[in-house]
């Protein structure tokens, strides 16, 4: 049975449709959203290791480098942290899992526009940032959900580091399966990838393990701190510079811990506050079922999910946190009326 086979009916056609332009691309440059997360690295790692087969020359690469949480994930090349230590000049290129240019980090946004690439992406936005081709699919539950579909429509076996790289993006952009973006269209992928050989429980556990005790020192002390607001709809946390520094851990290390204030009894959004500097915060939404954190990030100029999303309010921590509870409680009132009629 072809390979293609196995990719869902409704993505046949645009995993033969990217299949066929990345045959066309050498010496290309594979690159995700900063600060990379388990969908972006997976994607880039299953995209390195296509093109290996492939017989192209490819480079890996992320301003913002490997996090430690990730460092697990064999990669098929070394991960590039500048454009000038390339081992080649770009001729195309292949962005993953990025919705705007910016994110791609300040010195490839600069060029990112002359090179030729392709986009795979599943953020809702624009049609991509591709100039020879686009794929972006909300509907899919990760970007290595697409990568996968189009490994498949090149007859690339989801086998070995190749399947492992796709399940990552899987466990992580599903929230371990517990998202509502886990439906059928997963499941059948996760079966095909155990079928070949991927231990997803393997993977499962080097994510939830290994951490060091700077972590659990940071994450005790926030979850300390959490507090409920708008009517006790609404868990909220900040997070200091010096929550980092005196814990002696990592931004990266904090992955996850919103997701646990969702579990708080009535809580419909999640919300954690990152002081970035004096005047400058980033904030992550979570939130569960039909509740839009992606609109409300967006009027704060941000983006992301539905059910997560995220950006970054150019204020300080206590003017920022004011901020987005007016803008999260003013959404959750108007779901609440909307209900009401």
């Amino acid at each position: 049975m072809p390979l293609i086979d196995a990719v869902p009916e409704k993505w046949r056609g645009d995993a033969l449709r990217v299949a066929d332009a990345l045959r066309g691309l050498d010496r290309v440059l594979v690159a995700a959203h900063v600060n990379l997360d388990g969908d972006a690295l997976g994607s880039m790692a299953a995209a390195g290791y296509l093109l290996a087969a492939m017989g192209r020359k490819f480079a890996l690469y992320s301003s913002t480098g490997l996090p430690g949480t990730l460092a697990f994930l064999p990669l098929p090349g070394r991960l590039h942290t500048s454009l000038a230590h390339l081992p080649f000049a770009p001729e195309s290129a292949l962005f993953l899992d990025c919705d705007e240019t910016y994110r791609l980090g300040a010195e490839l946004a600069q060029q990112a526009d002359s090179i030729p690439g392709i986009n795979i992406d599943h953020h809702l936005g624009g049609p991509g940032m591709g100039s020879i081709a686009n794929w972006v699919d909300p509907g899919a539950a990760a970007t290595a959900e697409l990568m996968a579909c189009v490994a498949l429509a090149l007859e690339q076996p989801l086998t070995g580091p190749l399947a492992d790289s796709v399940a990552l993006g899987l466990i992580t952009d599903t929230g371990g399966f517990c998202h509502g973006n886990t439906d059928a269209d997963v499941f059948e992928l996760c079966a095909l990838l155990a079928r070949g050989g991927c231990r997803i429980s393997d993977l499962r556990e080097r994510l939830d393990s290994g951490w060091r005790m700077g972590r659990l020192r940071l994450w005790s002390r926030l979850l300390g701190r959490v507090r409920l607001a708008c009517d006790e709809r609404v868990a909220v946390c900040p997070v200091f510079r010096e929550d980092l520094e005196e814990c002696h851990a990592s931004r990266e290390e904090m992955e996850g811990m919103v997701d646990w204030f969702r579990r708080i009894q009535g809580v419909r959004v999640a919300a954690l506050l990152r002081e970035e500097g004096p005047e400058c915060c980033k904030f992550s939404l979570r939130s569960r079922g039909g509740v839009d954190v992606r609109a409300m990030a967006m009027a704060l100029g941000g983006g992301g999910h539905r059910n997560a999303a995220g950006g970054t309010v150019d204020l300080p921590m206590a003017a920022a946190e004011a901020v987005l509870l007016e803008t999260v409680g003013a959404a959750l009132a108007r779901e609440r009326d909307a209900g009401a009629r």
